[in-house]
């Protein structure tokens, strides 16, 4: 008797071997867009993740993703306000704006008012110059930094010496009951203009305009007992700050020059 054979069967679909061939593309594919993604790395915001991480703004600005033991005291900090700083800087509010609106408010009025007193001032120095007829002498402007009274060089030295002369003392004594009569800090300046000096006691423009600053400084101090030396101070520039450009005599005259600066208490402070 003759053994039937069985007739194969029609397997339906894909051979097996393929979705297992497929499954390794499919991993293959997704492991080298991870490592293309790993190499593309926005240094910005990596950077701007681990400053926030350092500063441990995230961990103060969110809640924890830990059970806390005590949720209830939890609750109660967290409606109370405490530890909840949005990067330390307070809501705004009405009454924070309101307050922020008063200080700008504050200030302007203070500035104008500072403007207001220099001007006030540049206005008594004036005067005083004119009733001590020192106006041609003496020249009287208004800057930034405040008041500011010109000394010419050939009121005071000697060109290329530091030494106050005789007929220049009586100016500066007034200068210096000018300036004893107001509260302000005062800043004495030397210049020279660009032509080189080299002594034995002065190597360099320097060296002379300092020692002229402190000169004058010296004498008022000396001369006015009212007038405190804590409100001074001495100030080289040598021959970086001239009036005019350094190309004829007459200029460079001009430039070898000792500024008083009362100054504005917004500008020394």
């Amino acid at each position: 008797m003759k053994l039937r054979r069985g007739q194969p069967k029609n397997s339906k679909g894909s051979p097996k071997w393929m979705t297992t061939y497929a499954d390794m593309i499919t991993l293959i594919l997704v492991f080298f867009i991870l490592l293309f993604s790993m190499s593309q790395i926005n240094l910005v915001k990596f950077d701007a993740v681990a400053e926030s991480f350092r500063n441990r703004m995230i961990f103060d600005s969110y809640p924890s993703t830990v059970e806390n033991d005590y949720p209830t005291e939890q609750t109660k900090i967290q409606e109370n306000g405490e530890e909840s700083n949005e990067f330390e800087d307070p809501a705004e509010t009405p009454d924070n704006v309101a307050a922020d609106e008063n200080e700008e408010e504050d200030e302007e009025i203070s500035d104008s008012e500072s403007e207001g007193d220099l001007d006030e001032l540049l206005n008594e120095v004036d005067e005083f110059l004119e009733n001590n007829e020192l106006q041609d002498i003496i020249s009287a402007s208004r800057t930034d930094k405040g008041v500011v009274l010109v000394l010419q060089e050939q009121l005071l030295f000697e060109t290329g010496e530091a030494t106050i002369l005789s007929s220049g003392e009586p100016f500066l004594s007034k200068v210096g009951q000018l300036l004893g009569n107001v509260p302000n800090h005062v800043e004495v300046e030397g210049h020279t203009d660009d032509r080189p000096i080299s002594t034995f006691q002065y190597p360099s423009n320097w060296e002379l305009s300092a020692a002229r600053a402190g000169s004058v400084i010296r004498f008022l101090t000396s001369d006015n007992e009212s007038l405190q030396g804590s409100r001074l101070s001495a100030v080289a520039y040598a021959d970086t700050r001239p009036e005019v450009p350094n190309d004829s005599p007459e200029n460079m005259r001009e430039n070898r020059r000792v500024e008083i600066v009362i100054l504005d208490p917004e500008y020394s402070s």
